[in-house]
């Protein structure tokens, strides 16, 4: 479990006093029991008389901390800042003298093949500080979103290996392709592609040294973590094992502590006694792998901050297997972790909006002349607006105005409810053959579906998109049952799969069951494919 050390001192009763973990120059934190100490020393024959200081506030917030977080980036700024300055500043030195390197040897190797082109281009090989700079920056960036630099990130060698490579590969690509496009490819590639491999074996060995200089210091205990576990049970020991295992951690279990478990071998104490088994051992850290809504779990967490410990927390997670991943976001300061999140084709559904964008904003330049026209004939043809605008049931359940060409007499929404006995349609939604709402130019731009045009700023608009399941009007919506709004999990189109496979199909379950596969199925071929349906049927005149 630990190395040998001195035999502990006995512990008996409550420790009272300073805290079990005192922290170089550190005050007292608020709440911690005051205590007498002198008022002078002596030192080279001189009294040196220490000033009186003020306890800490447990929570200062004064200027300087404001400061520090309006002007430093974060992850300067969390615990465990000297770890991540340290790799930052050896990965940037292990670049620079990698692509120096590669600049001597070129020279050297130039020098030695004595012909005056390479004489000429070799050299060059040496990069200038700019262009070190910036490639030092988009690497330590690059990797710092992959968590290489993050605190207690660095123990999985294999996974360090993947990172460094990713992050040595978009950092190649993205300065390679900066570089070209501002005319200076010619000199930098060759920079580039040969001083990356040699700066990926550089960063890779001294990892690996660092590793091994850990596992040293465990074993003589130094520069070690000692870790007090907060339960004896299954988790704390596959914990206390793993750590066991992996030395490179930098952390020593010490024990554990557990109000079950009999105290015998590496059970040392009850929680309740944390303060003195701290002391006695030295512990840097704790580490709770019990409930800890029990009362004697949140003392010792509070035992724990007051005695200058740090508390790290192995959550019940109910028995759920949670993804490789957790991440911890905060809403109104409380930290939520996630134990699960699907992941959505957010790079399609991006293509598909901009899709959606540019092929609308086309539509109505290329179309207006047809606009136009239609609007004339409307006015022609019956009394009333042009555009038709009504409430319909979007993604989510959201209401937006969705627009079309009018194709209906003024008073069509009031008789809907008197002619809702001859609808032809099964489920709840609304369709007769012979409407007698429609007017003669109605029927005509229903023909061709050229009544739906106007729905392209829907689409601009974000409410619509090109392709998706049509957006019901209120009354049907309210006529819903459960299970059919699963169609409004994506925002809804001017045509979708039912409209060119079973548009003449009266029931609406089978265009329920279309709107599944087609959000199932869904991909960007899929919507063109869908398109290119849709303008033969528009050509044909298939239309309702």
């Amino acid at each position: 479990m630990s190395t040998s050390t001195a035999a502990r001192p006995k512990i008996s009763g409550p420790v009272t006093g300073v805290a079990a973990r005192l922290i170089p120059g550190a005050l007292p934190t608020a709440g911690e029991i005051p205590r007498q100490r002198p008022q002078s020393v002596t030192l080279d024959g001189r009294f040196w008389v220490l000033p009186e200081r003020q306890p800490r506030p447990a929570d200062d917030g004064g200027t300087a901390p404001n400061f520090i977080h309006a002007v430093l980036p974060e992850p300067w700024i969390r615990a465990g800042g000297a770890e991540l300055i340290t790799k930052l500043l050896i990965d940037s030195l292990v670049i620079a003298l990698s692509f120096e390197a590669t600049g001597f040897l070129g020279a050297l190797f130039a020098s030695l093949l004595d012909s005056a082109s390479i004489l000429i281009t070799l050299p060059a090989l040496a990069p200038s500080s700019g262009i070190l700079l910036l490639f030092v920056a988009l690497f330590t960036l690059i990797g710092y979103s992959e968590r290489i630099y993050r605190p207690g990130q660095g123990h999985d060698l294999k996974r360090e290996r993947t990172i460094l490579r990713k992050a040595l590969a978009w950092t190649t690509l993205l300065l390679g392709g900066a570089v070209a496009c501002g005319g200076m490819g010619a000199g930098v590639a060759p920079v580039l592609f040969a001083g990356v491999p040699l700066s990926y074996i550089g960063m890779l060995g001294w990892r690996k040294w660092h590793r091994a200089a850990i596992s040293r210091n465990v074993e003589t205990r130094r520069e070690t973590r000692n870790v007090l576990i907060l339960g004896a049970g299954r988790i704390g020991r596959n914990l206390a094992a793993h750590l066991a295992r992996h030395p490179a951690a930098g952390r020593v279990v010490r024990g554990f502590l557990d109000d079950s478990a009999p105290i015998a071998g590496d059970v040392l104490g009850r929680l309740c006694a944390l303060a003195g088994i701290a002391r006695a051992e030295f512990i840097d850290e704790i580490i709770v792998t019990i409930p800890y809504q029990q009362e004697s779990v949140r003392q010792a967490i509070r035992e724990a901050r007051r005695n200058r410990l740090d508390v790290k927390l192995a959550p019940d997670l109910l028995g759920i297997e949670a993804q490789p991943e957790l991440f911890l976001e905060r809403v109104a300061g409380v930290p939520i972790l996630s134990l699960h999140r699907e992941r959505l084709p957010e790079f399609g559904l991006l293509l598909k909006r901009v899709a959606d964008v540019l092929l609308s904003s086309a539509g109505f330049v290329a179309l207006f002349p047809l606009f136009a026209t239609i609007a004339v004939l409307i006015k022609l043809d019956s009394p009333g607006p042009v555009l038709y605008c009504a409430p319909r049931v979007g993604r989510k359940g959201t209401r937006f105005s969705c627009y079309k060409f009018r194709t209906m007499v003024l008073d069509a929404d009031a008789r809907k409810e008197k002619l809702r006995q001859k609808n032809e349609r099964a489920g709840p939604f609304f369709k007769i053959a012979d409407d007698p709402r429609i007017t003669r130019a109605g029927r005509l731009l229903r023909r061709y579906s050229l009544d739906e045009l106007p729905q392209l700023w829907n689409v601009l608009r974000g409410e619509m998109s090109l392709v998706g399941p049509r957006p019901h009007p209120l009354d049907d919506y309210e006529r819903y049952e459960l299970e059919h709004l699963l169609r409004l999990d994506v925002t809804p189109g001017m045509t979708g799969l039912w409209q060119v496979t079973a548009r003449s199909d009266p029931s609406f379950h089978r265009n329920l069951t279309l709107d599944v596969e087609y959000i199932e199925r869904w991909s960007l071929s899929m919507d063109f494919h869908i398109l290119a349906k849709t303008l033969s049927a528009v050509v044909r005149g298939s239309g309702a």
